[in-house]
């Protein structure tokens, strides 16, 4: 629950460093190209904020909210986003590597144009994700909800894929490396086993 309010702020090319926020709501808050070295917040909603050009490095968001919010080029690296969820956000060319993301909600978000690499989504709301072409490479994707996702041509190489069901997610043209193809054929009920000796 939100205990204050920052609305229509311009916060362009800020340093957030080290601020801690709790219980926030940011309506309408202009981070474009804001710099952000270990900031915390903690149940804060942000609602029409634009994050576009920002970058966030061991920063922590946790639990909280984000409603049509734009990330068109923004970087996280080794942020906490444990408990986030998005709602009708844009993220064209954002860039994610390392972090934990676990219990992210981002069902039905269009991360067709993302690079994420390295990140914790465990137990992530990934229900219809649109990831065609997206680059997805060593993500823990343990126990997360992929159903009626679309990876296709996705490079998912590195990244746990025990919690893919493929018949329910979209594969075609997914890049993957040879222990995932056994996750994946293992899923479908086949057993990998060498040639029989003649």
């Amino acid at each position: 629950m939100t205990q204050t309010e920052v609305r229509q702020a311009d916060w362009y090319g800020e340093d957030l460093s080290g601020q801690e926020h709790t219980g926030v709501a940011f309506v309408g808050v202009d981070l474009t190209e804001a710099t952000d070295d270990g900031a915390v917040f903690s149940d804060c909603t942000f609602r029409d904020c634009r994050f576009n050009l920002s970058t966030h490095a061991d920063a922590a968001f946790l639990n909280c909210t984000f409603t049509g919010c734009s990330f068109f080029s923004a970087t996280f690296t080794d942020c906490k986003l444990v408990g986030s969820r998005f709602e009708r956000c844009t993220f064209d060319l954002l860039t994610v590597s390392g972090g934990d993301w676990s219990f992210v909600g981002l069902a039905g978000a269009d991360l067709t144009r993302a690079t994420l690499t390295g990140v914790r989504l465990r137990e992530a709301e990934l229900r219809g994700l649109r990831g065609a072409g997206a680059t997805l490479r060593g993500l823990d994707l343990s126990a997360a909800e992929l159903h009626d996702a679309d990876l296709s041509g996705a490079d998912l190489r590195g990244s746990d894929l025990s919690a893919v069901d493929p018949r329910t997610v979209e594969l075609t043209g997914a890049q993957i490396d040879v222990p995932q193809a056994v996750v994946l054929v293992t899923a479908l009920g086949m057993c990998v086993r060498p040639d029989a000796p003649d």
